[in-house]
């Protein structure tokens, strides 16, 4: 059984630790925040100050990966998710019946919740197992390292103790220290791939009243004006967010963290309207998040490993803006791929990065390209200029051949060239078209003088 060293106590990190630990090996946690997840989400969510993890009180879609890992891995804490509140919500569970059922169907599922109930219900069982020593309060400082070409990591020190680890797993995140530690120590840098997303997010948390209305009706999740997004995202014990998107150049950015001026910005689109309609309670004030950059960490280079006995995973490895909300999948994938070949990769790492670059690569590239193309709209001001391809995303909502594909493009399930380049998809948005002469990619969001109107002067 080997020994691991895990770095960073977020989901990536706990999910590893607890995923290796139920295969036998000793792990052990490092985590600078002494504070976990605990009973009281509320507390948690909306008090916990996490300056390291700003995406943490954002809102967030657990994808298909989530619910397949964790269901396949950890299925206790599955059922603990759903005890908590989590809800499951099937992308066919928008029309009236679902479609003959197809292979594949059953996992284009998202669990609508706030991060915090996972990182509770993963903190919960990681306590229980018994080969998996947490250390919360105590950051890694260093990594030992041995002299090699490569140079192989040995284990870590914290404060004045050293941890020997046969290989140590960095999961401290999108700010991990450990490039600099690996520099600092003489071995050749990673290979950082990093795009700046001129995207900023604002969001707001609100809760249905017990005794108020609960059905918004058939909405769609998200609207659009050309300058700006907006988007609902319901959660877990009757909470859920209003989230608007805009350029980060956008001069109307800082009126919109006034709760009343984001309210009333939100309710120019259909999508989040049709929530706020429902008088919800607000529980939060408004919370802005930017700043934000798509950055993959590789520890190989074009001669291999930059270092052995050391991989990254979570955020160290891939971080992508959270439009997509690849974030929590793409780290569990990485989790459950390490503990399945931990030994393999404690000898020789390179079958991993090789992995991280045909599994997880593509969804990184994919979103820098997404993003790309959001920032030039939102910044320019410009609708979507292909009628075609907008009218896939129209057409999904009433097609559920054309919403298969879009679910599992969402869900990572399926590459979007794959999934809507088929000659059946291609048959229904060509008949939706034909029986839609008019449709245009018009956005159904306010005019920038509405948007204007409603920002104080």
């Amino acid at each position: 059984m080997a020994r691991v060293a895990v770095i960073g106590g977020g989901i990536s990190g706990l999910g590893t630790a607890l995923m290796l630990g139920r295969r036998g090996h000793r792990v052990t946690l490092f985590e600078q925040d002494a504070r976990q997840a605990g009973e009281d989400l509320n507390r948690d969510f909306f008090q916990w100050d996490r300056p390291r993890i700003p995406q943490a009180v954002q809102p967030h879609s657990l994808l298909a990966p989530v619910r397949t890992v964790l269901r396949t891995e950890t299925p206790d804490v599955y059922a603990d998710l759903l005890a908590r509140g989590a809800r499951e919500y099937h992308e066919f569970d928008w029309f009236d019946g679902h479609p003959p059922h197809r292979a594949g169907d059953e996992d284009l599922v998202t669990l609508r919740t706030r991060r915090i109930v996972l990182e509770a219900a993963l903190t919960a069982a990681v306590r229980r197992e018994r080969t998996v020593d947490v250390r919360r309060g105590c950051p890694v400082d260093a990594l030992t390292i041995e002299e090699g070409r490569p140079a192989r990591v040995t284990g870590v020190q914290v404060g004045a103790d050293m941890h020997e680890a046969d290989l140590v797993v960095d999961a401290a995140g999108r700010r991990s220290p450990v490039p600099a530690w690996l520099v600092a120590a003489g071995c050749r840098p990673p290979v950082v791939d990093s795009h700046r997303a001129g995207i900023a997010y604002l969001c707001r948390w609100y809760r249905l009243r017990a005794d108020g209305p609960r059905d918004p009706g058939r909405v769609k999740p998200g609207s659009a004006a050309p300058f700006a997004l907006a988007g609902v995202f319901p959660s877990d014990n009757d909470t859920f967010a209003v989230n608007l998107v805009l350029s980060t150049a956008d001069p109307t950015r800082g009126a919109l963290t006034d709760p009343a001026v984001f309210e009333a910005a939100a309710r120019r689109f259909p999508a989040t309207a049709a929530w706020l309609d429902l008088a919800p309670e607000p529980l939060s004030a408004v919370l802005p998040m930017a700043g934000l950059d798509n950055r993959w960490t590789a520890l190989a280079d074009d001669d291999g490993p930059v270092v052995t006995g050391l991989v990254n995973a979570g955020d160290s490895l891939i971080h992508t803006n959270p439009t997509s909300g690849h974030g929590v999948s793409l780290g569990l994938r990485a989790a459950q791929h390490i503990a399945t070949h931990v030994d393999r990769i404690a000898a020789d790492p390179v079958g991993y990065h090789t992995w991280t670059a045909q599994a997880l690569r593509p969804w990184f590239d994919a979103q820098v390209t997404a993003d790309r193309g959001t920032e030039q709209r939102l910044a320019e001001s410009t609708p979507p200029a292909d009628r075609r391809a907008a009218a896939v995303g129209a057409c999904a909502f009433d097609d559920p051949v054309v919403m298969r594909a879009r679910a599992q493009v969402r869900h990572l399930l399926r590459p979007a060239d794959e999934a809507y380049g088929t000659d059946e998809v291609d048959r229904h948005v060509t008949a939706w078209l034909a029986a839609h002469p008019d449709f245009s990619p018009e956005p159904d969001g306010p005019t920038r003088d509405q948007w204007e109107a409603l920002i104080p002067g």
